[in-house]
């Protein structure tokens, strides 16, 4: 299609109507019906659906004055039974109510109890999908679920002065009557004994769960919602008691924790918290090691692999208890196992000694060792500079059954090469970003401590935007899996949508929903809306205010509000209250240009329109034909030679009359060279976004104009944007940097441009080897050795070996 071009003005007009023409075909007075009553309005304001503010939460999206938390303090002491695979426990609980109420019973979570066979997320679990096939390991966890009880036996409970205490058990949670009111400022003291069978993840997944190594008899526990622990109770939902049915993880209390962990004395452990009494458990050499890590510069081995080759071998003679002190903190856990190797590197973060540590088995090596520890550090590095600095002593990746979990100082992370230790880039990549993801749980939401039971998205949504930041630091073309607007388009077109703000449990497909769509609307206002400088400013207000604190969405959409100074009222309802998608469509494009009056260049014009007009099929076969008037001569007459685009004496004197009425400064507007062009366009998708424009130009230079979402407020559906410019537009393209997650790009071209494809020729093959580059680059290398190794002289003898893999 060619853009159509118009003039704006004729030669008897005066220089005064040239900017009424103007002002007729801006934006701002074009004759669109505005039917924005009749539309859903999406510049809305959020106060309507946000909670108002008060002396806990204030409108600038701060804590107040009068803002409030409980706290939970812990002693447990709790034994790892490796031969019945059993955690058996003992805790005893401060619980402090800061809060302005009086409380007559306190609830804590049992967490272990989702492992009942009666459970929630049992008996509510709908069908799978079989199909006609199922595999057995499939078919093994189906039926175990079914019989298997990982539920908590509650042994007692005891105030401290021993007497037993009234409790009820509701699923997952229990409720603890108190002997007397709970008032404002009052500390209650109580115990809890408690003991559970331990899932073997293999075949029950979970959080937490043991390993078994068939090769040589031992297990890798990594124990977590290990302990009754207290529920939150807040200014915005009173006791947060939602049942825990496996997806809307947890909402906590901060505490201090002192917490005694008894394992097989072969084991190593490694825990939320600073180990205590390493005299007591550790080899004078691990202890020295450790010394030398402090200030090392790579990765230095605690336990070498080895030493935790010859540890599987060992069989425990006793037991040892391992003490660790972890403050202000909303959680513990802890990994144990007699196959670990441990590694550790000293590390500063703003002036905090951090020591990032890994556990591992060898079957992670050489992978681990490379790539762990090195995670964790850049993941300090990159989170603190964005939000604030790490302030724990410790940071720890551990590899074993859990795939991906964080917990306070420590998380689990499964990842692992091949038996012959060499691995794909995937596997790479997969271990990279798990260790940034889970470590980076420590600021979202670790310390800025947001409801992960009612919003999931608050934690894993922001870490996942993070851990975008992070990867792409880690070097260039990190293959990141979310946080790029065109990876989330499939989910966009999707039909299956529920909007950000949904309950963790209700949320239809989880990843996409609640990672990589709060992660990529988060990008996408860093740089395309507010810019990194705004943006990230707010970005780090919101994360210092909210450190060791609970935020809800509405302290985040105000605090970004109020420090970028920017309404994003519209992008907040937009991305996190609807299922609206990103379609902005290219319409039409009509060329202006001041017709000054002059009439050589009008009638120039016009011949030049009419030459250049398409012929039709039956004038262009006419053009053959035999004219009469040719063959009858005397019948031409004035007509004939008549041109009726030939510039008469009175037009030219008529225009230069024009020209002698105009002041200097209607001649200088007169002259002008400035192009004037309207685009036409339509928000298909429903999402408002802002208009991001190519324009290229007639000597194939290019202009990027950039119209913030506002555009859009008078008329959501459809608008008209006038542009000028010195040169004349020949194309334009909408989005042309991928930037806001459009999902039709055929609509964003004018002229329309044809949709590129390509197919392929192929010849029906067996299924290949399956092995991964490095394999094959080993194996190759070892054939090339081979092939080194013979000479003319010497051939291969009979009995020789071939090289690996021939």
């Amino acid at each position: 299609m060619r853009p159509m071009i118009r003039t704006l003005l004729r030669p008897s007009a005066a220089m005064t109507s040239i900017l009424a023409a103007l002002l007729m075909v801006s934006p701002s007075s074009a004759q669109i019906k505005n039917e924005k009553y009749t539309q859903e309005d999406k510049f809305r304001q959020l106060e309507e659906v946000l909670p108002t503010p008060n002396e806990a939460r204030t409108a600038s999206g701060a804590p107040g004055k009068g803002y409030w938390q409980q706290r939970a303090d812990h002693v447990i002491d709790v034994e790892l039974d490796d031969e019945n695979r059993r955690i058996i426990g003992r805790e005893t609980i401060t619980y402090t109510n800061a809060s302005p109420d009086t409380l007559k019973y306190v609830w804590l979570q049992l967490d272990p109890n989702i492992f009942r066979p009666d459970a929630d997320a049992v008996t509510t679990e709908t069908a799978p999908g079989f199909g006609d096939r199922v595999s057995f390991n499939a078919l093994k966890g189906i039926l175990a679920r079914q019989t298997f009880d990982g539920g908590v036996t509650i042994e007692s409970v005891e105030a401290s002065s021993g007497e037993a205490l009234d409790y009820t058990i509701n699923k997952t949670m229990m409720r603890i009557d108190l002997p007397n009111p709970l008032r404002t400022g009052e500390q209650f003291v109580f115990s809890i004994a408690w003991n559970y069978a331990i899932n073997d993840s293999s075949v029950i997944g979970g959080r937490t769960g043991y390993e078994y190594f068939e090769e040589d008899g031992n297990c890798i526990y990594e124990i977590a919602q290990w302990f009754p622990r207290m529920a939150a109770y807040t200014d915005v939902n009173g006791w947060q008691h939602k049942q825990y049915l496996g997806r809307g993880e947890f909402t906590l209390e901060f505490g201090d924790y002192l917490v005694r962990i008894t394992v097989p004395d072969d084991h190593v452990v490694s825990s939320t918290g600073v180990l205590v009494n390493p005299e007591d458990v550790l080899k004078p050499e691990w202890i020295e090691r450790l010394k030398e890590a402090e200030t090392a510069e790579k990765p230095v081995f605690i336990v070498t692999p080895e030493e935790a080759k010859a540890n599987e071998k060992s069989k425990p003679s006793g037991k040892k208890t391992w003490i660790f002190r972890a403050e202000n903190v909303r959680d513990f856990a802890f990994a144990s196992s007699r196959k670990f190797i441990w590694d550790a590197q000293g590390h500063d973060v703003g002036g905090n000694k951090v020591m990032a540590m890994s556990f591992y088995p060898n079957e992670g090596e050489p992978l681990w060792s490379q790539y762990s520890t090195a995670s964790i550090i850049h993941t300090l590095n990159v989170y603190s500079r964005y939000t604030f600095d790490y302030p724990y002593p410790i940071a720890q990746s551990v590899n074993g059954p859990v795939g991906g979990m964080e917990y306070p100082m420590i998380c689990f992370n499964g990842p692992r090469p091949e038996k012959d230790g060499t691995y794909s880039d995937r596997t790479k990549y997969a271990l990279i970003s798990v260790i940034i993801h889970e470590v980076g749980h420590n600021y979202f939401p670790m310390i800025v401590n947001s409801d992960e039971r009612q919003w999931t998205w608050m934690d894993e949504g922001i870490n996942t935007f993070l851990q975008y930041l992070s990867e792409q630091e880690w070097e260039e073309n990190y293959p990141s899996r979310r946080g790029e607007p065109q990876d989330i388009v499939s989910y966009m077109r999707s039909t299956q949508q529920v909007p950000i703000m949904t309950n963790s449990e209700t949320i239809l497909q989880f990843g996409p929903n609640a990672y990589a769509k709060p992660a990529t609307a988060l990008n996408i206002l860093r740089e395309s809306i507010l810019g990194r400088d705004l943006f990230d400013y707010a970005f780090k207000e919101y994360a210092q205010r909210w450190k060791f604190k609970r935020p809800m969405p509405a302290d985040l959409f105000r605090t970004m509000e109020d420090a970028t100074g920017t309404d994003l009222d519209w992008f907040f309802h937009g991305w996190f209250y609807t299922t609206d998608h990103v379609d902005l469509s290219l319409d039409n494009l009509t060329l202006y240009t001041i017709d000054t009056g002059d009439p050589e260049v009008r009638k120039a014009l016009a011949r030049k329109a009419r030459e250049e007009a398409p012929t039709t099929l039956s004038q262009a076969r006419n053009k053959e034909l035999p004219k009469f008037v040719d063959e009858k001569p005397e019948l031409k007459d004035f007509y004939n030679e008549y041109d009726d685009l030939a510039v008469t004496k009175d037009e030219k004197e008529a225009f230069e009359r024009f020209l002698a009425s105009l002041t200097d400064e209607e001649k200088e507007l007169l002259a002008t060279k400035a192009h004037f062009s309207i685009v036409e366009l339509s928000n298909v998708g429903g999402l408002v976004m802002p208009v991001i424009l190519e324009l290229t130009f007639e000597d194939d230079s290019t202009e990027e104009v950039r119209i913030p979402a506002e555009i859009w407020r008078r008329n959501a559906e459809r608008v008209t944007k006038l542009l000028i410019t010195e040169k004349p537009v020949v194309s334009i393209t909408l989005d042309p940097y991928l930037e806001t997650a459009d999902i039709d790009l055929e609509n964003n071209h004018w002229p329309r441009r044809p949709t590129p494809s390509r197919f392929q020729l192929f010849k029906s093959q067996g299924r290949g080897s399956g092995e991964n580059p490095m394999q094959k680059a080993r194996k190759a290398e070892q054939k090339k050795d081979a092939s080194d190794g013979e000479t003319s002289e010497e051939k291969p003898s009979e009995d020789r070996e071939a090289p690996d893999g021939e």
